[in-house]
């Protein structure tokens, strides 16, 4: 596996595909894996760039907590390992948290970005009180309460019903992850800041996608994201819930490849 020093942590990634660069930003508790769907079927037109944030997958997992910010710089550090000076961020629930994050510190780095069953609200008083709960479990229990408490509402009602692969094929790759990064990660969420005030400032293409039956970031979440970046435009993806781009891979890929075209790559 090809990896990078950034920051004295090692950062697993993979670049796959020629075109305009993507960097591909998984969320909780998944990989880089989370994108095969989406590397493969782009390949003609993208340059893919897929990584293990720190904490998950290969790439070292220090003891947290992390911040949305350090995820940003790492991912800021692995682009200048790569010679990429400007990429196009695409982000998925916690990505997008990192994506924000991202443009809010090096917006010259960004040429555009796909935001992706994801908010841009900070985490309500429950929601905090609910990751640090969760925190104790893992500490307790292992990666297990993490898995336990998110995969059931990770898919849509749909993939439930008809893909049960796809169900314990995500069981066994989310339990792979470390419980010292899983807990870094949710301290990272439960502290993030609001991103309200940054949405009118961004100044780059931005596509906002959400599947139609997510119940963690609704699609009344990305209507109000959409209707706050100027430009910006969404797709709804029928059938899929939080994890729309496996759960539709061929619907969320078509409208990456037509939101590329606009911007130069694809």
């Amino acid at each position: 596996m090809p990896f990078a020093r950034v920051d004295g942590i090692r950062l697993v990634y993979d670049v796959y595909g020629q075109g305009v660069p993507v960097l591909w930003i998984h969320g909780f508790p998944l990989g880089r894996w989370l994108w095969d769907p989406q590397v493969r079927a782009l390949a003609d037109g993208v340059r893919s760039i897929t990584v293990d944030l720190r904490g998950f997958g290969g790439s070292s997992a220090p003891e947290g907590p992390y911040t949305m910010e350090q995820f940003a710089a790492d991912l800021r550090g692995l682009m200048d390992a790569l010679g990429i000076e400007r990429a196009v961020l695409a982000g998925l629930s916690m990505g997008g948290y990192i994506a924000f994050a991202f443009y809010a510190a090096y917006p010259e780095r960004v040429r555009g970005l796909i935001l992706a069953d994801t908010r841009h609200q900070a985490d309500t008083p429950e929601a905090r009180a609910n990751r640090y709960a969760l925190i104790d479990r893992i500490r307790q229990e292992g990666p297990r309460a993490a898995v336990e408490a998110f995969l059931p509402r990770l898919l849509g009602a749909t993939t439930q019903r008809e893909r049960p692969d796809l169900v314990e094929a995500l069981r066994r790759k989310m339990m792979a992850n470390p419980a010292v990064g899983l807990i870094g990660a949710l301290q990272a969420m439960a502290e993030r800041p609001d991103r309200t005030a940054l949405l009118p400032t961004i100044r780059v293409p931005t596509r906002i996608l959400v599947g139609e039956e997510d119940v963690v970031t609704p699609p009344e979440v990305a209507q109000e994201m959409a209707a706050g970046i100027p430009g910006a435009r969404l797709v709804q993806i029928p059938r899929a819930g939080h994890l729309a781009n496996l759960e539709a891979p061929d619907a969320f890929n078509e409208a990456v490849r037509a939101f590329l075209s606009e911007v130069g790559g694809a």
